[in-house]
């Protein structure tokens, strides 16, 4: 079958790459000039920025796709175990190590809080718990409702109801400690305080598989994969903005894509890697939407925005590991503030990522390459960008010089930064959302947008919109869960 892919984000191209390892014409169209969605890459004056994601876990499901096609990974890509995993710290000088040793970590919980090693110990073990419930439902399709019925004992006996936030508390009091081993939600766009602790489990996977880094950044492992699916036959066309899906309105199904040129290009299958509230909303008719009218979407709740700020230095901050956690001085009332899309808040949390740690590489030689990313209101928010950008990236400049970088605004050798407008008028993302739909209890799985259209049979999505959700493992294995459903239904 002809097989289009709206959208070259990891969701899309795994997607690609399954439905191309099963034998059908795979055609993915980008609007940009890069592969990656999401994972774009900005070059700029010798350095190299990740736009987008930076940690990789679970590798196995990078591994399988390359071996769908009798390939290996490291004929495309090279990927390397990071450690620490994280910096985490504190306003107070604190620094929390966090890695792959358990010994250490335990060495360090008690540092901070003798009383709160048992504690961990007992979060530690529960999370591993989760993952080994919920992980084998990561590339399961819950397309009826009989999928979620099915998986509802096991939700319950993980108190999928209670968030993150809150299971970490019932183990651990020290609130710095709750931080470090809570904080793992905003990875994928969710709140801690409001994200179904079902989200611990990526405490564990990072455990049980560490944390990654493809050399040449984010994007080098973009590439790999764009050129695994044309290695197997498949067409990946840039510059390719897809303004509608082309709909037989009569029988109810998808016949192609129109591109912004005016240019049809026929399909049996659609797949879009799109955002998934945008490809209702702005590619699909309202006649054609019975279910995914516009009253769904208004309803539903989105993720948070960021601001990211790209930086070269011409001196390297040895100080700093690859990933740094930067807490500010709130962290339960700034959450709320950015999740429930209030004006911008003038203080705020960091993470700082330093790929030249890893890949000097990444910049010219003695040089650092950064970004410093801000979780920020959606476009909910009444926050004006056009007004709010320059100054807030002037405050992360003053906080970074002031309390880990020093004489950083006279090393800066080149930058640029993107807010929530980027992600809304580059990315077509709703709102401005990062991270697409939020991931709490009653958007998750069966609830959250499926990856087979309800309105339109052999329409399909990938992405970090639909089940099981963002962040790398999520968006590959929405890819599978795509590639099972064709199989399954043509």
């Amino acid at each position: 079958m002809r097989v289009v892919v709206i959208g070259s984000g990891f969701g899309g191209l795994s997607a690609a790459i399954r439905l191309r390892a099963q034998g059908h014409d795979v055609t993915v169209l980008e609007k940009l000039d890069k592969p990656g969605g999401r994972a774009y890459v900005f070059e700029q004056d010798g350095f190299t920025f990740d736009a987008g994601p930076t940690i990789i876990t679970a590798p196995a499901l990078i591994d399988e796709l390359f071996a769908l096609s009798g390939r290996r990974t490291s004929d495309y890509v090279r990927l390397v175990p990071i450690d620490p995993y994280y910096n985490v710290r504190f306003e107070d000088g604190s620094v929390f190590r966090y890695g792959g040793d358990r010994d250490d970590v335990v060495r360090q919980v008690r540092e901070w809080s003798p009383a709160d090693v048992v504690g961990y110990e007992r979060f530690a073990r529960e999370a591993e718990r989760i993952l080994d419930a919920g992980f084998p439902l990561i590339d399961k399709a819950f397309t009826r409702f009989t999928d979620m019925v099915r998986v509802l004992p096991q939700l319950v006996r993980l108190r999928a109801d209670r968030p993150v936030a809150r299971m970490v508390a019932r183990h651990i009091r020290d609130p710095r400690l709750q931080q470090v081993f809570g904080f793992h939600p905003l990875l994928i766009g969710g709140n801690p305080f409001d994200t179904t602790s079902v989200y611990a489990m990526i405490h564990a996977l990072e455990r049980r598989w560490g944390v990654w880094f493809a050399m040449g950044g984010t994007g080098a492992l973009v590439r790999g994969l764009a050129r695994l699916l044309q290695d197997a036959g498949g067409t990946l066309s840039l510059g390719a903005d897809v303004a509608e899906i082309v709909l037989d309105e009569r029988m109810r199904r998808a016949t192609g894509v129109r591109l912004r040129d005016g240019s049809v290009v026929p399909a049996d299958i659609v797949v879009s890697n799109a955002d998934v509230a945008t490809t209702y909303l702005k590619m699909i008719p309202s006649s054609a939407r019975r279910i995914n009218g516009m009253r769904r979407w208004d309803r539903t709740r989105y993720s948070m925005s960021l601001f990211v700020l790209y930086f070269g230095t011409k001196r390297r901050y040895e100080n700093l590991a690859h990933h740094e956690i930067l807490m500010g001085p709130r962290y339960e009332g700034l959450l709320d503030d950015i999740f429930r899309g209030r004006p911008l808040s003038k203080d705020f949390s960091l993470y700082l990522h330093r790929p030249t740690a890893t890949d000097p590489t990444l910049a010219p030689d003695g040089m650092d390459a950064f970004y410093a990313l801000a979780p920020v209101p959606n476009l909910k928010s009444p926050t004006d960008w056009s007004r709010v950008a320059k100054p807030y990236r002037d405050a992360i400049i003053a906080y970074l010089e002031a309390r880990y970088m020093p004489g950083l605004s006279r090393e800066i050798v080149t930058e640029r930064w993107i807010d929530p407008r980027y992600f809304r008028d580059t990315l077509g993302a709703h709102l401005g959302s990062a991270f697409s739909v939020e991931p709490v209890l009653m958007q998750s799985a069966w609830f959250r947008p499926h990856n087979r259209s309800e309105d339109i049979p052999n329409l399909y999505f990938a992405g970090a919109g639909t089940h099981p959700g963002a962040g790398l493992p999520g968006v590959i294995s929405s890819g599978k869960i795509v590639a099972d459903l064709v199989t399954r239904t043509a």
